[in-house]
């Protein structure tokens, strides 16, 4: 029936039926950017027809539907059998299953592949973020099971698979497999060396018994999990499979699932282990230094998912203005919300130009082409996974406010986004783990604080604001002594040193200016939209505009 009260004008139509990818100038100028020029026609055909998934109508309800219908775990059958298993919407299977096909869970031997994959990570994680998590944990276990060739060869086959199979049974029979992790107890939280979870070795040489429990254990449907435990020679990495070789099902009792603010088709789990069999993955005593590169990798992920949020979240508010009027003009026309427009758009391009640059600084080191680059990326993964994770929740609250009440609403995917928006500052170490870990980096590892050095040095004489931000941090660094309550300070200046130099290299020349003048020239007030008056903001605003 036809409204008689009014008549429903100037409104937004849906952000829907487009290119992801291809309508992010900023992503696609750093694919191309990073990519050698003989590959570039094939990864950016890849990357379109996922973009094309990504912003169709399909994508946007399995989302919805992901988020709506959360994951429900079954501890016992009906015949009263433990059996530990947790339920997915079918949207959920549909988005993970996509992921899988598209390679996201495989950077590892193949060319350019961790830029593909990255661009692929931000451009699949702005449908829904939740089901990113397995993606993460899978791809990122692979660094960590080449310690162990045996184990590496069963299983990395399967992890870099393009084929998503849910179901619970050996990975021996399996086409594709899903990896989880579980470091932190509730006693020690980030302080995975209070582990108290024992692991009682067998005869077999590598083999144990697991008795303990996990607080945070990610992912706990998948077929296998990276742990933490206390073997006779100290804290040690083990592979707990969840359906044994012969068929049997290992001691991995899920007591709840994590009630969680945001992420909420992912299932987080706490979990016991009750002499539950596992396999050594590196020397005992050495757990943390083997499972490093799988959390270095994860946390490659983590900014990489925050550049997702802020560029969807960018995307809408752009896209709303546009399309809305209010006292006679576009929003988008109208001078103080081109301010905000463009401080936002700055904020997510500098995250995801420094993404992309993480990105190729590993497909370098994994073609053996430079070892410095592995060094800048033991200082420069912290840093930005401080930095980028912690900007992306003030980001999302503003773009939100761009909606006015309408970004209030459920409906509007706005309170999703802002939801999400605190995951990835937390997950893989909160921001005073990310600081403390620059700090240790930069005291005991001269090559690193070199590489940092060096990188950022490839834009200086470019632009005097950001000449002066460098000087000033070279300050800083000569004096480490008693400076650890201000370690945010300083990883805050890295980072946005770090992304100075990027973008006066690389950027357009409004962009990079106004960054040099807000962030580095201290032209900037506290909240966005407070951009100097003197700028050129527009090209700023209509590089951000969600369109092909």
């Amino acid at each position: 029936m036809a409204a008689t009260t009014h008549t429903v004008t100037n409104q937004v139509p849906l952000l829907v039926g487009y290119d992801v990818f291809s309508a992010d100038r900023v992503l696609t100028e750093a694919v191309h950017r990073h990519t050698a020029q003989d590959l570039t026609d094939e990864v950016l055909a890849e990357l379109r027809a996922l973009g094309l998934a990504a912003g169709s109508a399909q994508a946007l309800d399995w989302g919805t539907l992901a988020n709506e219908n959360p994951p429900r775990l079954r501890t016992h059958d009906r015949y009263g059998n433990r059996i530990d298993e947790v339920e997915f919407h079918p949207a959920w299977h549909r988005l993970l299953g996509r992921a899988v096909s598209s390679g996201l869970t495989n950077a590892w031997g193949r060319p350019a592949g961790h830029v593909r994959r990255a661009a692929a990570f931000l451009v699949w994680s702005q449908v829904e973020s939740g089901h990113g998590c397995p993606v993460s944990m899978t791809h990122a276990a692979v660094p960590a099971l080449r310690s162990e060739p045996e184990l590496s060869a069963v299983w990395e086959p399967r992890l870099t698979s393009r084929v998503y199979d849910p179901s619970l049974a050996a990975a021996g029979g399996k086409p594709g497999a899903l990896f989880g992790m579980g470091m932190t107890e509730k006693q020690g939280g980030s302080d995975v060396r209070a582990n108290t979870t024992r692991a009682r070795p067998l005869d077999e040489p590598g083999a144990y018994l697991l008795t303990g429990h996990k607080w945070f254990c990610s992912a706990p449907m998948s077929d296998g999990f990276l742990v933490l435990a206390q073997a006779p020679g100290g804290l040690t990495c083990f592979l707990v499979e969840r359906v044994l070789p012969d068929g049997s099902r290992n001691v991995f009792r899920i007591q709840r699932l994590k009630d969680k603010l945001g992420n909420r088709s992912n299932a987080s789990a706490e979990v016991e282990f009750d002499e539950t069999f596992a396999r050594r993955v590196g020397e005992e005593g050495r757990g943390v230094r083997t499972i490093i590169e799988m959390v270095a990798a994860t946390r490659l992920d983590c900014v990489l998912g925050s550049a997702a949020v802020m560029r969807q979240a960018v995307a809408q508010a752009v896209h709303h203005t546009a399309h809305r009027r209010a006292f006679g003009a576009e929003l988008i026309d109208q001078p103080l919300m081109r301010n905000v427009l463009a401080d936002l758009a700055l904020e997510s391009e500098a995250a995801t130009t420094l993404a992309l640059r993480l990105a190729a600084a590993y497909d370098a080191v994994e073609s053996g082409e430079s070892p410095q680059e592995r060094a800048f990326l033991r200082v420069a993964v912290p840093v930005a996974k401080y930095w980028v994770t912690k900007r992306c929740t003030p980001l999302a609250a503003e773009a939100l406010e761009c909606l006015g009440g309408n970004g209030y609403v459920e409906e509007s995917g706005m309170p999703r986004l802002l939801r999400e928006s605190p995951l990835n500052s937390i997950w893989e170490g909160s921001g005073n783990v990310q600081a403390l870990d620059v700090l240790r980096a930069v005291a005991r590892e001269p090559a690193a604080l070199n590489a940092f050095l060096q990188e950022v040095g490839l834009a200086r004489g470019a632009d005097h604001r950001l000449d002066r931000a460098i000087k000033d941090l070279l300050t800083e660094l000569a004096d480490l002594e008693s400076i650890e309550g201000g370690a945010r300070r300083l990883v805050e200046r890295m980072a946005l040193v770090l992304q100075g130099s990027l973008l006066v290299r690389w950027a357009p020349a409004p962009v990079a200016d106004a960054f040099c003048a807000s962030r580095l020239g201290r032209d900037w007030g506290v909240a966005f939209g407070t951009l100097p008056r003197s700028l050129d903001l527009a090209p700023l605003v209509t590089r951000a505009r969600p369109v092909g």
